[in-house]
């Protein structure tokens, strides 16, 4: 009979944030696989329990997600954990669920502690409606395209960032966004030092050209501001494009003047716009 795979939350900082389920399932279990063994080891010894430990990281999923497999199907219980918080979020751990997931094995996932929705909930920013976007690529044209990819989203934005790249990833933040997006920085959360700096970009560049930044980081993005519903009508797009085009402008670039400058889809200008003549520059 096939054991199963538990994905067991650990502290993003305070020992005493495990709960009584996770330590249960990690007394239970007949081996834990962790990113590193030696953080792991640390929270078994605070919990005073003795457990075999597989390693599982970045490095070694390929190999080491074949081996676990196998002992979880022999009916091995494995509790998978990483450093802090919940495994298998911008983490290794999400190969080898999928891998359990394919092979027909039980996943089961406690609630616990987690950064992400630690730091969104106290950073002051719209709750109702986020996307995660993990850790921005060491590149810098990598990481300048994803922030592009997030120009118009209107969701609030989270992002993992490491002290030594902070500052960079400020200067790439407020190239995309602008400075007076408000974002809110948290770092060491849950922790005896525990800071949530609310601000702006600009305002975040400007604190951390005095104060170095410390400790590991969740930023918490505004996204885009709703645009207000455009006033104008059918008939106000189509005369603008007809006046822009009797200017000597192609249809295609009036239809993307007018939209934007009467804030309209420009499907729905260029709909409008069918009633203007053509000109032998229209594309």
């Amino acid at each position: 009979m096939a054991g199963m795979l538990y994905l067991v939350p650990t502290p993003i900082g305070n020992l005493g944030d495990i709960s009584t389920r996770c330590r249960e399932v990690l007394a239970q279990a007949d081996f834990i696989a962790a990113e590193d063994t030696r953080v792991t080891l640390k929270l078994l010894n605070h919990l005073q329990l003795r457990k075999n430990l597989v390693s599982y990281y970045e490095h070694n999923k390929a190999q080491r997600g074949d081996v676990i497999l196998e002992r979880i199907l022999s009916g091995e219980t494995c509790a998978l954990v990483s450093d802090a918080g919940s495994p298998a979020i911008s983490d290794p751990g999400e190969d080898l669920v999928r891998q359990c997931a394919q092979a027909g094995i039980t996943v089961t996932a406690i609630p616990g502690p987690c950064a992400v929705i630690t730091a969104l909930s106290v950073s002051g920013q719209a709750t109702g409606r986020f996307c995660f976007e993990g850790f921005l690529s060491m590149s810098k044209k990598s990481r300048r395209a994803h922030l592009a990819s997030l120009k118009e989203e209107k969701r609030t934005m989270i992002f993992y960032e490491a002290p030594h790249k902070l500052q960079n990833t400020l200067l790439d933040l407020q190239e995309t966004f602008g400075p007076e997006r408000p974002i809110s920085l948290c770092r060491e959360l849950t922790k005896l030092h525990e800071e949530i700096i609310r601000t702006t970009i600009g305002g975040a560049i400007a604190h951390y050209e005095v104060q170095p930044p410390k400790g590991e980081y969740v930023l918490v993005v505004a996204g885009a501001p709703e645009q207000p519903e455009s006033q104008s009508t059918p008939a106000d797009a189509a005369a603008m494009v007809a006046q822009l085009m009797e200017q000597g402008m192609s249809r295609k670039d009036a239809v993307r003047q007018t939209a934007k400058a009467l804030n309209l889809p420009k499907n729905a200008v260029y709909d409008a716009a069918l009633d203007c003549p053509s000109d032998s520059n229209a594309q």
